[in-house]
């Protein structure tokens, strides 16, 4: 009773929570139409295929081999096993340069990728087309990403006037991503090449096609709880203030009167 003879004592609390809500109803009405209707984004799907490729050796019984790709490419992954401590294994890729960090893929730095320039791990990237690991244990892992471009969970985004530009836009994002690279991988000991004997190596990329191209649109459902959280969200937050000087200063005022209760009548 008090709080609501409070607020018509002062209509323009009232007001101001009104008009307040109604702008924030405006606003992401606005944002969502615009993100939905009125779009310039589009988001391209692609595959994202992880392919073994077949080795070749360059020389018989030695740890020295090739292979020759024409795919767009994000991540590569070469596996050993039969080495020892003290090799070297090189990757050298003719026709393109690539990234290389030891974080690449490991527990250690998640979802590392060596496009996240803001991080203090971005700095061990390496970008050449020359790379050098050295082994550590009988199994040996180098893991690298040929291009940031291409999009290495399989959508991407591109700002573009109309769904035809975007999708020509796409096909010539991926045609440039695809590109013949010769591979040769060796394993040295001394700066010689080691023989092959027992050494088991494969070689994985992931390659990128273009699926599909798509405005990008928000859920219209989905986002009008959102923006209906955020209304009572900023509601509660106007509301907390002046709540809580009003509740205090009934505490306030309770406790004084209980102390002017008990206080003792003065003697005549």
């Amino acid at each position: 009773m008090d709080m609501r003879k409070s607020m018509s004592r002062n209509p323009n609390m009232l007001r101001t929570m009104i008009g307040t809500g109604l702008t924030l109803v405006l606003v992401l009405a606005y944002a969502v139409y615009s993100n939905t209707v009125d779009t310039e984004y589009y988001g391209y799907a692609t595959t994202n295929t992880e392919i073994e490729l077949d080795l070749q050796e360059n020389e018989e019984g030695k740890a020295d081999w090739f292979v020759t790709t024409q795919s767009g490419i994000t991540w590569l992954n070469l596996s050993f096993n039969g080495l020892q401590d003290g090799m070297t294994v090189r990757i050298d890729a003719s026709g393109t340069e690539w990234y290389y960090s030891p974080l690449l893929g490991s527990p250690d730095a998640d979802n590392f990728n060596c496009g996240e320039q803001t991080t203090e791990v971005s700095e061990t990237c390496e970008y050449s087309s020359l790379h050098e690991s050295e082994v550590e244990s009988d199994s040996h892992q180098m893991r690298g990403i040929v291009s940031l471009k291409l999009p290495i969970d399989g959508l991407g985004y591109l700002q573009s006037e109309d769904q035809t530009s975007a999708e020509l836009a796409a096909l010539e994002l991926m045609s440039d991503e695809n590109k013949t690279v010769t591979w040769r991988i060796t394993v040295l000991q001394d700066g010689s090449t080691v023989d092959s004997t027992g050494i088991e190596s494969t070689m994985n990329i992931v390659t990128h096609d273009l699926i599909s191209v798509e405005a990008f649109e928000l859920d219209p459902i989905q986002e009008s709880v959102y923006s209906f959280a955020t209304l009572v969200g900023c509601f509660a937050f106007l509301l907390f203030l002046p709540l809580l000087v009003y509740f205090s200063a009934k505490r306030k005022h309770a406790i004084d009167e209980q102390k002017r209760k008990d206080a003792p009548e003065p003697e005549q």
